[in-house]
């Protein structure tokens, strides 16, 4: 018989058997992953749980399907088994069926099912060195084999985040330079700042302008390179 400190907590733990009810009824068996280290946090040895899980667009709606430019998602699973920072990853039930996604957990509020993030991207963080000494250094400008390696094959949300820049060269054959709204996991011991670089699983690059970590995770707006 399990004892409870106190009601709130005996209605906190009935809630996350709810959870995994609806989970079971609703969703596939699906393979959870903790991050340990900055790089792969979806190899096989952060895999430690099995567990049925469905997810519903944010707001608990069924009544229409998810639309576009939209990361955020209501889970439905029981969350007595993981935290924030978990990935959630749904197979697809057969080969080419494109039913399969990447959710990581943002937040698990009290009472409230928890808030995950669908991840549409894979993404690699890298720094520039700064200068080593005042007065004369070496070549100063930014090289691929220079930066140093913050975070390697991270699933992230990368959606449009609809504002645009244009090439100092204003060319008539130039086109605008993309921006994104990057949502990551909170990671320990990783500062992500701006000017750090980011590459995907696209072959796009990007440099962050802004840097924002909350209780739900990073919020990065990353505008593309022109080079």
């Amino acid at each position: 018989m399990t004892v409870y400190a106190d009601r709130a907590s005996r209605i906190w733990d009935l809630v996350q058997k709810g959870l995994g009810r609806a989970g079971r009824a609703l969703g596939p068996l699906c393979d959870a992953y903790r991050p340990a280290g900055a790089s792969d946090p979806l190899s096989l040895a952060n895999r430690f749980l099995r567990l049925p899980a469905a997810f519903a667009p944010h707001g608990g709606k069924w009544d229409r399907p998810q639309g576009y430019g939209q990361a955020m998602w209501d889970g439905l699973f029981d969350t007595a088994y993981t935290r924030p920072g978990d990935y959630i990853v749904r197979r697809e039930s057969e080969a080419g069926a494109a039913d399969g996604g990447i959710w990581f957990v943002a937040t698990q509020q009290k009472l409230l099912p928890p808030l995950c993030i669908r991840a549409s991207r894979v993404v690699t963080f890298a720094r520039a060195p700064m200068a080593q000494a005042a007065g004369l250094n070496g070549y100063g400008g930014v090289t691929t084999l220079a930066r140093t390696a913050l975070l390697r094959d991270w699933p992230a949300s990368v959606l449009d985040s609809g504002a645009s820049g244009a090439y100092q060269a204003d060319l008539p054959t130039d086109t605008s330079l993309g921006s994104w709204s990057v949502l990551l996991p909170r990671l320990p011991d990783i500062v992500l700042k701006a000017g750090d670089f980011m590459t995907d699983d696209l072959g796009r690059t990007g440099v962050v302008g802004a840097a924002e970590l909350s209780e739900l995770g990073w919020r990065l707006n990353v505008k593309q390179a022109a080079t």
